[in-house]
């Protein structure tokens, strides 16, 4: 089969490798669609970071070339032992790995599992034309949401995650801060909140997104814009915020922005450390949250519900790829941030 082999930074493969096969309690997925992240771009333009090429994974045990994807839907066309009733279904996989027996999975809380890997980021995944999953990471996409929306699932999921973390109460004034990808997920998951949802962002096209995707009012900030200029901005006091963008500073702005009891979900990922003036935090009596990835049995079937009754491709906007050029068409533009919407790689289109 063809598949995107990632061997190290700015060295993508597209190139035959064997068909996996399905162990016990895994299913051989067709895939139809890989969606490309922020997280792609990254490994592929910097990494590795989270990608065992040179380190064995202690959670999957892969080491090496790897196949990437971890946003990928299909068809199920084979089994392992004890998976044998997804046979012919059509599924989404949430891609997050977990045992199922250690403290944090018995407590519900699977992304926190202490042996969790990520296919396509952990081991190989889906960005190639056959993957292999465990039946445990896998939904059914119900029979009238099309493949094209139903490859949103697993960064809506992660997005539903985020705000369930959020704590979001009714009539609470929330600030987004940053429309990239998971930002604006994190916006669909917001769709109904009753208070004030106010968006920020550098950039107006991702503002301009924002505002079809249901934010109440945007803001453009620029790179330096600080917390308590921004919150003039806003004019009432912020009862929450969620900090998606990760940038530099990002955290010490959205921590002078919120207002005295109010509460900041940390969901972007700094890669540099961050000066924090934590004093006047303790002095507002702020509450700080984080989140990551999301939880497959919970946060993946509310995804493909919510893309059921209201399909999010359009409004992200949608490109579709043939898998011989997912560097230049898809990798190369995300990592350049010159990529606008939502890239899908179609391993069956070459």
């Amino acid at each position: 089969m063809r598949a995107g082999v990632l061997y190290s930074a700015g060295d993508l493969r597209v190139e035959d490798v064997p068909d996996p096969v399905p162990a016990e309690g895994e299913v051989l997925v067709e895939v139809s669609y890989n969606g490309l992240c922020g997280t792609d771009a990254t490994e592929y333009s910097k990494g590795p970071m989270m990608v065992p090429l040179t380190t064995r994974h202690p959670g999957s045990g892969h080491l090496g070339p790897t196949i990437l994807g971890h946003e990928f839907v299909g068809r199920v066309v084979s089994a392992g032992a004890g998976a044998q009733e997804w046979v012919g279904k059509r599924v989404a996989s949430g891609a997050g790995v977990s045992c199922g027996t250690c403290a944090w999975c018995l407590r519900g809380r699977t992304n926190l599992c202490q042996s969790y890997y990520t296919l396509g980021l952990s081991t190989h995944g889906g960005l190639a034309e056959r993957v292999c999953a465990p039946a445990s990471t896998l939904t059914e996409i119900p029979s009238d949401l099309p493949d094209v929306e139903a490859a949103l699932a697993q960064p809506l999921a992660v997005g539903l995650h985020a705000v369930t973390r959020s704590g979001a109460a009714p009539g609470e004034t929330v600030v987004v801060m940053g429309a990239g990808a998971i930002g604006s997920f994190i916006l669909a998951g917001l769709s109904g909140h009753d208070g004030e949802v106010v968006v920020a962002d550098i950039d107006p096209a991702r503002l301009a997104a924002a505002e079809e995707l249901g934010a109440t009012r945007t803001i453009q900030i620029e790179p330096g814009t600080s917390g308590a200029e921004l919150g003039s901005q806003v004019g009432r006091p912020v009862d929450l915020v969620i900090e998606s963008a990760g940038a530099p500073g990002s955290a010490a702005r959205v921590l002078d922005l919120v207002a005295r009891g109010g509460r900041v979900l940390l969901v972007g990922l700094s890669k540099e450390p961050q000066e924090l003036a934590l004093a006047g935090v303790v002095l507002r009596e702020v509450d700080i949250a984080t989140t990551v990835a999301h939880v497959c049995a919970t946060d993946l079937p509310r995804a493909l519900d919510l893309l059921r009754d209201r399909p999010l491709g359009r409004l992200l906007g949608v490109t579709e790829v043939p898998l011989d050029a997912v560097v230049e068409q898809g990798l190369r533009p995300l990592a350049a941030g010159t990529a606008g919407g939502k890239i899908l790689v179609a391993p069956s289109r070459g």
